[in-house]
């Protein structure tokens, strides 16, 4: 693997393993924070293994055209970003944050990482 995508990945494990803690800590709005930044990290790799730079985007769907991933996504996987994608910019906003805060719950956001870990390892057997 090389430096680049290796720093990708390395960035997105990291963001991971933040998710959890974020999980445990019962800070739900940025586990779907730090959930998106995985994904987002990820298919950065998968450009990143093209010899492209990744582009400063964060829009999963857009990247996962990028990275030539998302006509191999499953219907259930391309909901998911679609899930996903409005975490990263609206959970930044105080008009989003109540309203994303109700839709974060304790279940909502396990079943979130648990989707993140799965479409983590799917994009990273891609690399």
């Amino acid at each position: 693997m090389n430096e680049k995508v290796k720093y990708w990945i390395d960035l997105a494990e990291y963001d991971f393993e933040t998710a959890k803690a974020m999980f445990d800590t019962k800070r739900y709005l940025y586990v779907g924070f730090m959930c998106h930044q995985t994904i987002e990290k990820c298919l950065k790799a998968v450009i990143a293994k093209t010899g492209d730079f990744p582009p400063k985007i964060h829009n999963l769907i857009e990247l996962s055209k990028r990275a030539a991933l998302y006509h191999m996504f499953s219907d259930e996987q391309k909901d998911f970003m679609m899930d996903l994608n409005p975490l990263n910019i609206e959970s930044r906003y105080p008009s989003y944050v109540e309203k994303i805060n109700t839709i974060l719950t304790e279940t909502r956001c396990a079943e979130i990482l648990s989707k993140t870990k799965g479409l983590l390892e799917w994009i990273e057997t891609k690399l």
